[in-house]
């Protein structure tokens, strides 16, 4: 492949708890468009779900992510739209936002792990080990360093349709979720609706052109998309479009922060 914009994800080892978020995060407490209380109380239902369910995402990603969607000028019309749930963790977060804006959420995955793909992943962005697989018997124990599985060959990363609904509704706001299960150039291409926030976190390159293709048209001025595509960004804290998806991007080539 001629683009690889895998990033090094941070998997979470501590259990976390309100008082952590409010500690590690504090700039958090008080988001766009909420009182403190209701800041405190929306960290704690993340809190919650971050204990009670198999995360591969960092705090800081969804809490970012957190930051924009609440920024949503109440004119902007539109939904929430997520590729890639693994476990529904991310999901279950941003579904609660969902239902606090009263906008529709849709979830784009498999529901079956990776599709098989022949993408070198040998280290992550600064030369290191990949984040272990989460699956063997080795993560299972918390063994993660152990781990020899192919972090992103086919079939990792999988979270059942069933086991994701439950998350939801265990977790977060399940009445808001619409499920579209497939890969994503089957069925990201039938797709229509507005979106006024897309979170795209893939882990493959041919996934994250698909996304893009098909997402970012669907956005307009004053709407935020966030792709996983950490490697490429600057010292300045802009984000180099790699040239593969400019295209599809208008031949937008920095995306400044």
């Amino acid at each position: 492949m001629d683009f690889d914009p895998h990033c090094s994800q941070k998997f979470e080892e501590k259990t976390h708890s309100a008082s952590w978020f409010v500690k590690k995060f504090n700039y958090f407490t008080l988001l766009p468009n909420l009182s403190k209380a209701e800041s405190l109380h929306l960290l704690g239902r993340f809190a919650k779900i971050t204990r009670n369910v198999k995360c591969a995402h960092d705090e800081m990603e969804i809490l970012s992510a957190a930051f924009e969607i609440l920024s949503l000028q109440k004119n902007i019309e539109g939904h929430i739209l997520e590729a890639g749930c693994f476990k529904g963790g991310s999901a279950a977060k941003f579904s609660i936002l969902a239902k606090m804006l009263n906008r529709k959420m849709y979830l784009f995955d498999s529901f079956e792990g990776l599709p098989e793909n022949s993408e070198k992943h040998d280290t992550d962005i600064v030369g290191g080990r990949l984040p272990a697989c989460l699956e063997c018997q080795y993560c299972k124990e918390g063994k993660e360093d152990l781990c020899e599985n192919v972090v992103y060959s086919g079939g990792t990363y999988k979270g059942s349709l069933d086991v994701v609904k439950n998350n939801i509704e265990t977790y977060g706001e399940s009445a808001v979720c619409n499920y579209v299960k497939g890969y994503f150039e089957d069925t990201m291409p039938k797709f229509t609706e507005n979106i006024a926030f897309a979170y795209l976190d893939v882990a493959l390159a041919s996934s994250t052109r698909t996304c893009l293709k098909y997402i970012y048209p669907l956005l307009s001025k004053g709407r935020t998309m966030i792709a996983i595509i950490e490697n490429f960004q600057e010292k300045d804290g802009s984000v180099r479009v790699p040239a593969p998806l400019r295209p599809y991007m208008h031949n937008l080539e920095k995306i400044k922060i």
